[in-house]
């Protein structure tokens, strides 16, 4: 799950996407 994460902050700091960032810890507190 670790590597997934990085993968994951990786994709974000290509596209800056702020809102989506709240989305992404929003799904994982879900999950």
């Amino acid at each position: 799950m670790g590597s997934l994460v990085k993968k994951r902050r990786k994709r974000m700091r290509k596209k800056k996407h702020k809102k989506m960032l709240r989305r992404t810890r929003y799904q994982r507190r879900n999950k």
